[in-house]
């Protein structure tokens, strides 16, 4: 099958014919629903940029694909070398330029790298044959070019209780009764982004499970309209400016991101759709592996959209008629020097990856982490300096309904007036797109995701110290300066 356009990507998300509680009702027709059609939008982006009429575009969103011997989306690619990673990372920071949100696709891409490595070392100790059968899926997905989710964050109830110390077990996913041909799982997966726009999506545990945990380690794959799937859609920050007549408040008027709980109750998942199945020893080993390539993919993404404040906050500069003064200068280097340095990391943990015993490609795990824990920190610096350089307007300002009223309309125009040559409503547009992603519905995704997402900083620092090879570091100065003594 040729890769999708946009349109035909769409086309096929409809079809599955999705519900989600939304707002107190139980919602169809999600494709058209004003909550969730700019989230679509996003992800029909990253369809249509393998058919970009700008070639280095094209072929970026493209790559060779060994498991189907074809092109596929680079969406659904199996890394193949150092440059495949960091065409990933550019790839997401044009679609960050492209949309200004998330374009959700991320998770799935990152967790396929994970299992398909993964699960051929489970095969190699356990004699199982979950890599099989994930490639055998995994193909499927490239021929068909389909969207998955992935998706790991447990709810976890009392963090400081094993998943089988829980008062309630249901609170980490596990399965609940084991049969012929296949087992049943029950439980639930929080912040999943992008998963009503997904024809699939991918489990994996969210935490190293010991002996005796065997019921939580469980990773598999199925269709989103599987029965006993059950969608809960998130709020978001001015989420519901969407539903206004003006769309204008919104800020970011054609893409978005989403967010859902999805619910498993009782759903049964065939043999030939599990990768990991009690083994608890290679439960860790998948938690991390994905987390090491999703906190690789942040230093693409939050750089595309870092980009695209950047350019908002100058050009609100401008439109205020202070873009020549120095602190506003200074200001805007600082905010370009954050976004590259995350940037950086993204290429340095591509570049200095290697190739795993299954043959595809992982990144560097410790440069990996760094990244991330910039992330954690600079978008929210970066957040601070756009809404210093924009002025009060960012939270002040009249709606768009007022703007159109007769009486209203002339007094905004006349009195929200600044730099000769700016138009009113322009100017508007600007500050509501930065409102948008340092206080509106865009925040989620740019600001808590940079936090939370593939793990809070915490979890960063863990890996560093691991990774950081102290002992190394050490014996390194003892051989510099004549230390023979071992201490």
């Amino acid at each position: 099958m040729p890769l999708k356009t946009g349109t035909e990507y769409i086309a096929t998300i409809k079809a599955l014919n999705l519900e989600s509680h939304i707002l107190g009702k139980n919602e169809t027709g999600l494709t058209d629903h004003p909550l969730i059609q700019p989230s679509v939008s996003a992800v029909a982006a990253t369809f249509d940029g393998a058919h970009s009429a700008d070639e280095q575009t094209r072929q970026l969103f493209r790559a060779r694909s060994p498991l189907c011997d074809a092109e596929v989306n680079r969406f659904t690619h199996l890394h193949q070398s150092p440059r495949d990673l960091m065409n990933k990372v550019i790839m997401q920071r044009r679609c960050g330029n492209l949309t200004g949100c998330c374009f959700q696709r991320c998770v799935g891409m990152d967790a396929a790298n994970a299992v398909f490595s993964v699960s051929f070392e489970c095969d190699r100790r356990h004699k199982t044959q979950y890599h099989e059968r994930f490639t055998n899926y995994w193909r499927r997905i490239q021929t068909e070019d389909l969207v998955v989710d992935g998706a790991m964050t447990d709810p976890k109830g009392d963090r400081g209780k094993r998943p089988k110390d829980q008062k309630d077990p249901d609170l980490y996913l596990r399965v609940v009764k084991r049969k012929s041909g296949g087992v049943v799982v029950r439980g639930a997966k929080l912040h999943q982004t992008g998963m009503l726009n997904s024809h699939e999506l991918i489990v994996m545990p969210t935490i190293n499970l010991r002996p005796g945990e065997e019921d939580w380690s469980i990773s598999f794959a199925m269709p989103t309209n599987t029965p006993g799937v059950k969608f809960i859609y998130g709020r978001q920050t001015s989420d519901t400016r969407k539903l206004e007549a003006f769309n204008m408040d919104v800020g970011n008027m054609k893409f978005g991101g989403q967010e859902v709980m999805t619910v498993f109750d009782d759903v049964f998942v065939p043999d030939d759709r599990i990768f990991l199945c009690g083994e608890t020893d290679f439960s860790g080993l998948m938690v991390e592996r994905f987390a090491a390539y999703h906190r690789q993919s942040y230093g693409g993404c939050k750089v595309g959209v870092g980009d695209i404040l950047i350019g908002a906050t100058a050009l609100i500069a401008k439109m205020n008629g202070v873009e020549n003064a120095s602190h506003i200068k200074e200001k805007l280097v600082e905010m370009i020097h954050l976004n590259e340095t995350m940037f950086s990391c993204g290429i340095a943990c591509s570049a200095m990856g290697h190739p795993t015993a299954a043959g595809n490609f992982e990144i560097d795990m410790l440069l990996a982490n760094v990244c991330k824990l910039n992330v954690t920190r600079f978008p929210y610096e970066m957040a601070r300096l756009a809404t210093d350089i924009a002025g009060g307007l960012l939270g002040t300002l009249p709606s768009a309904a007022d703007l159109n009223d007769e009486v209203a309309g002339p007094y905004i125009r006349k009195y929200l007036a600044a730099a000769d040559g700016v138009e009113v409503i322009d100017r508007i547009r600007v500050f509501r797109l930065i409102e948008n992603l340092v206080a509106g519905a865009g925040s989620v995704a740019y600001l808590i995701e940079s936090m939370h997402g593939a793990g809070p900083p915490a979890a960063q620092r863990i890996m560093i110290g691991r990774q950081g090879d102290i002992e190394g570091k050490i014996q390194k100065v003892k051989e510099l300066i004549g230390i023979k003594k071992p201490n």
